[in-house]
């Protein structure tokens, strides 16, 4: 089992900036890979950035050059900073984690971007 606990949402004007942190606790050292993802009202849930079970780093087209994922020493603790925020990355954005091919899930976030 692993628990995920996210925080940093909030309201901003575009162009602005907010950064999200996710940490994760239980069996944290079997984590395969970790990312953030997103859910706008009335769309799926897409992926924002992740790391790769091989630790490499992957970004949704739209956010890249804007958003950067990090993460922590220890690594069971991820960041999202997301520079030069738009009305459309207004969504509920989730941490994941997965452990074994089992998705696991954050309670999620609100960002909303006001233009």
């Amino acid at each position: 089992q692993v628990q995920l606990v996210e925080s940093g949402g909030g309201l901003v004007q575009a162009g602005g900036s907010l950064r999200l942190s996710c940490a994760a606790s239980g069996s944290a050292f079997m984590i395969n890979a970790m990312g953030w993802y997103r859910q706008a009202p009335g769309k799926q849930r897409e992926l924002v950035a992740g790391f790769t079970s091989g630790g490499n780093t992957a970004y949704a087209d739209s956010v890249k050059g804007r958003f950067t994922i990090s993460r922590g020493d220890a690594k069971n603790t991820v960041y999202l900073q997301m520079n030069s925020l738009k009305p459309e990355d207004t969504a509920v954005y989730y941490c994941n984690a997965v452990v074994v091919q089992k998705n696991y899930w954050g309670q999620g976030t609100q960002v909303t971007v006001s233009s």
